[in-house]
């Protein structure tokens, strides 16, 4: 991974897109993606989760884990960070965002398990970031969720004024519209050096 900071936010958002090239954060993607306002909400959600998650774990790992000689307990305790993150997102959407609370229903607490937000703790660890450069990676990886997330929203929205065969509506031509996209973000790679 470069260690310049324009180079990472680039490879963060396009080159190695989370949901498209490395496919974590699935579960979120397709299950909110059918309309553009839940999108629009889980963008923002998973970023600000995402941000918060990258600058909390990263001090705990290096001003708690290391000197404590206790970084066995990573895992453990960048999911904890995470799951009061987002309790902390999810009280604040049920008290000034109703309808976006209830338009995202499950899969908001499902933000706690979402693979995409715990990958980016884990590889701002292991590409040892500092913490501006892990706050660029956590900012470009927030950004390029939200950019596919949306436009896969538009996508879908699209796609259900579609004459397209009974058995390939919903979830069938998603899989087939995300594998299409997903060839579209390949071509990325190799973008001013970066590659997967």
């Amino acid at each position: 991974m470069p260690k310049n900071p324009g180079l990472i936010f680039l490879a963060a958002f396009l080159v190695n897109n989370i949901l498209l090239i490395r496919y974590l954060g699935l579960c979120p993607f397709f299950g909110v993606s059918t309309s553009l306002n839940t999108a629009f909400g889980m963008s923002a959600a998973v970023l600000f989760v995402m941000l918060l998650a990258a600058w909390v774990t990263w001090f705990i790992f290096h001003i708690i884990l290391i000197p404590a000689n206790l970084v066995f307990l990573r895992t453990a305790t960048f999911i904890l960070v995470i799951a009061s993150l987002v309790q902390f997102v999810e009280m604040f959407l049920r008290k000034n965002f109703r309808t976006l609370y209830s338009a995202m229903g499950i899969y908001l607490p499902l933000i706690t398990t979402n693979c995409a937000i715990l990958a980016v703790t884990f590889l701002n660890i292991d590409y040892k970031f500092n913490l501006l450069q892990a706050t660029i990676f956590a900012l470009g990886t927030g950004l390029g969720f939200a950019l596919v997330i949306i436009l896969f929203a538009a996508l879908r929205e699209r796609l259900d004024f579609a004459p397209i065969n009974r058995s390939f509506r919903g979830y069938p031509i998603a899989f087939i519209a995300a594998s299409l996209v997903s060839l579209a973000f390949l071509g990325f790679i190799g973008l001013f050096g970066l590659s997967l």
